[in-house]
């Protein structure tokens, strides 16, 4: 199989020439016909010229972003395999053989795993070696379930298949999320080596800015797990508030000494209808996904069109409605036998406009979703 390996490169004349030569010596040894691909950022100090040097391919892009040079690169890959990483020799090129024998094997993505192997003394920082990336990685592992150790490792290797089916899309560092996140929702062979960090080779200070990309990663997270974002939430909330108005829709009652009434009701309603908009927020957010290419498909859309249509979700609201309107009218009628006196029914009448705010919610929402649908098909 003709291979690739592929380099993102940015100002690395200091240690751009030493990974290119780790990279050609165990192609060498091991026999292995491949390529080298330099994809280069934007270089202001001859990193172009060193690569050149070298007998490799340089690919010029002049986007910013460490997942535009990767893209680029690969886009100009001829290799059925594909091992990258980075070129400020924190990463030893000559490991390339223990990933190419992976895919070998029939794996769809090989990662590196920085966590589970060695980590020279200074090679990582403290914060991302004990709090970010194991935080970072523990978030991707309970949104995405992809099992992963260390899933910002820079060197990992994949088929030209499977890298098709992923199609990335982000410009940044969130560019190692991505490939974890798609290719664990894409139930792809993954499969992690232990490997060394060793101190990297420049003399400048690191592309990576811990706050600022860290904060891409986990939004990119969230972004791509609606379930987690909105579902849950939402329904949390909504589940919360239901039953606070149901403990309080007869009568107060006392907790640890104090009194609970209308004004924690009030509280209830409010979250019972932030809730329910957040649970139709989350089930936009997955058809958007989905449609545009953030997730595959999966299952949770077919069920949900399958169950739903737009006469089923009409009928729901307006039972909904109906029932608040219902109570709405209890109300009014007891009101009317009172003469239009004093008259305290607040806790039905919360409640009622409770259901009516819902059950219009749920009609109009089954008309988008339904609109959403088409569109999808």
């Amino acid at each position: 199989m003709f291979v690739s390996v592929v380099m993102p490169c940015l100002n690395e004349h200091e240690t751009l020439g030493i990974c290119i030569q780790k990279a050609k010596d165990a192609l060498d040894r091991l026999d292995i016909e491949g390529e080298i691909i330099v994809a280069d950022n934007g270089s202001k100090d001859g990193s172009q010229e060193i690569a050149r040097s070298y007998g490799v391919r340089v690919v010029e892009e002049l986007q910013k972003g460490y997942g535009n040079a990767y893209r680029a690169g690969i886009a100009h890959a001829r290799g059925d395999y594909i091992i990258i990483g980075d070129s400020d020799d924190s990463y030893d090129f000559s490991d390339i053989g223990r990933f190419y024998d992976k895919l070998k094997d029939g794996y769809d993505l090989v990662m590196g795993t920085r966590l589970k192997g060695r980590i020279e003394k200074g090679a990582m920082p403290w914060l991302h070696q004990y709090v970010g990336n194991p935080i970072l990685t523990g978030i991707l592992n309970i949104f995405f379930r992809s099992g992963i150790s260390d899933a910002h490792c820079g060197m990992r290797a994949f088929t030209r298949d499977a890298y098709d089916k992923m199609e990335l899309q982000t410009a940044g560092m969130e560019f190692a999320s991505e490939m974890v996140i798609k290719a664990s929702l894409l139930k792809l062979k993954i499969i992690e080596i232990p490997i060394t960090l060793h101190r990297d080779g420049r003399s400048g200070a690191p592309h990576l800015r811990s706050f600022r990309d860290g904060w891409r990663h986990l939004r990119f997270m969230l972004l791509h797990s609606p379930s987690h974002l909105y579902m849950w939430p939402g329904f949390f909330l909504f589940c919360l508030g239901m039953l606070t108005m149901l403990l309080l829709l007869l009568e107060p009652f006392y907790f640890g000494g104090r009194l609970v009434d209308l004004h924690i009701m009030v509280f209830g309603s409010l979250l019972s209808i932030l809730g329910f908009q957040t649970i139709t927020l989350g089930i936009y957010a997955r058809i958007y996904a989905v449609t545009h290419n953030f997730i595959p498909q999966g299952q949770f859309l077919q069920r949900m069109f399958k169950i739903f249509n737009l006469e089923r979700g009409l009928a729901l609201g307006a039972f909904i409605f109906a029932l608040g309107f219902g109570l709405g009218g209890y109300i009014f009628f007891k009101w009317m036998q009172s003469h239009g006196g004093a008259f305290n029914e607040l806790r039905f009448a919360i409640f009622a406009s409770t259901l009516l705010i819902i059950g219009t919610q749920v009609i109009f929402s089954s008309f988008f979703l339904s609109m959403l649908g088409i569109a999808r098909k």
